[in-house]
């Protein structure tokens, strides 16, 4: 008997590949899956722990592909700033913990609220120091002077107060991506386009592109990659001629860009971020944003354009990957699986489909393809146990309770059972 083994019997197992659930039995052992068997043969003998599935669904843990662990549930992105950071860590400590809570194993960070934050964070979940997803750390937004991001007051050297990093031509960004690698980041955002709840409209473009090259040019000797805050047609450009392999939004990608796209599909990946739109238009009464008001309006149509690009983007076989900006007010955190939802009623993705966006898919992303997002004999064993068939009944994996077991890397985080 090995003692750090876990044997769940009598399940009915997702694989994350996209193809139907089949009946069996899963030994992990330490932190990868070491058998996947129709049959438990002796396997109860090597199992240090066993959990009796019962009949339910054995998963790969999910992927949110735009996290922000940072964000505190709050209206405005000035609010995130004016949080003392004392305070700021430790709320960002437990948005962590209600990640992993909701099923989240895995998370790739699509900007900080603070230039070390997201490292913090990180280090911290793979030391052991506090509960979360495995997380790819990010710094924070790297924005244009007056462009999404910079908002700060008219004294534009107060970098503090401002909720993204500010630069201004080609060297300012060399600098700022130096600092960010410096800090230890696996990731780089660029704000590459405009938000319709700031100043700056979704289809402008403010960022050159000899910034753009230039933060390309400084994150790729060292690995890095870079992820964009791209609405815009040309700004969805920009990402497809400078690298920028992880594009949010995109939702007024045209022709050309769906074209692209799809002859490099195995290269981009797509996270629309239809929460934020869907919530933004709809849901936000009660912080000043009325459905029949002009804000909302503007929403409502972005809305409409986001989701008949993810249409043909899912027709085209174009990777699209869940993370819909939580951590807002209308928006908060915990509700990420609320994505995988939209993805089927409006994208329409089967719920099979869904789950694939956020496992398979989320291993790539991840940059584990060979490792993370299948249940798959030698995958590292982030499981989920669910009451309830998402293949059949995607909303299952929005109630929290209904995940009976969350296991990361090998060791049981929570055992309802």
């Amino acid at each position: 008997m090995n003692t750090e083994s876990t044997l769940f019997s009598n399940v009915n197992i997702i694989d994350g590949s996209g193809d139907a659930p089949f009946a069996g039995h899963v030994l992990v052992v330490g932190n990868r899956i070491e058998k996947v068997v129709s049959s438990p043969d002796d396997l109860e003998e090597q199992a240090g722990t066993i959990i009796d599935g019962q009949g339910k669904t054995l998963m790969p843990g999910l992927c949110d592909a735009h996290l922000h662990l940072t964000w505190n549930d709050q209206p405005t992105l000035e609010h995130i700033t004016l949080m003392p950071p004392e305070e700021h860590l430790i709320h960002s400590i437990n948005v962590a913990k209600t990640v992993l809570d909701a099923g989240f194993t895995s998370g790739v960070g699509a900007a900080a609220a603070r230039p070390r934050f997201d490292c913090i964070l990180r280090n911290a979940i793979n030391a052991g120091d506090i509960v979360g997803p495995r997380y790819l750390a990010n710094g924070q937004e790297i924005c244009t002077a007056g462009g999404l991001g910079d908002t700060s007051p008219v004294h534009v050297d107060i970098q503090d107060l401002s909720f993204g990093w500010r630069v201004c031509g080609p060297e300012e960004m060399r600098k700022a991506v130096r600092m960010f690698v410096k800090f230890g980041v696996d990731l780089i955002k660029l704000n590459l386009s405009g938000e319709e709840i700031t100043p700056v409209p979704a289809q402008t473009t403010p960022m050159s592109n000899e910034e753009v090259a230039m933060a390309m040019q400084e994150a790729r000797p060292y690995g890095i990659r870079a992820c964009a805050h791209a609405r815009s047609a040309d700004s969805v450009k920009q990402c497809l001629n400078h690298g920028v392999q992880i594009i949010y939004h995109a939702s007024y990608a045209d022709t050309e860009c769906m074209d692209r796209l799809e002859a490099e599909k195995d290269r981009f990946f797509v996270g629309p971020g239809l929460a934020w739109l869907i919530q933004t238009s709809q849901g936000a009464a009660d912080w000043g944003i009325a459905p029949d008001s002009e804000l909302a309006q503007v929403y409502a149509r972005e809305l409409e354009y986001a989701v008949e690009g993810m249409q043909e983007m899912r027709k085209r076989g174009i990777r699209i990957v869940p993370g819909g900006d939580y951590g807002f007010a209308w928006t908060p955190h915990g509700t990420n699986a609320k994505d995988l939802e939209y993805f089927v009623d409006l994208i329409g993705m089967s719920p099979m489909e869904a789950i694939v966006s956020a496992t398979s898919l989320g291993g790539q992303i991840m940059g584990m393809p060979d490792e993370l997002g299948l249940l798959k004999e030698g995958y590292l064993a982030d499981l989920l146990l669910v009451d309830g068939d998402p293949s059949a009944d995607i909303t299952v994996l929005q109630d929290t309770s209904k995940l009976e077991v969350i296991m990361k890397d090998g060791a049981l985080y929570k055992n309802a059972l």
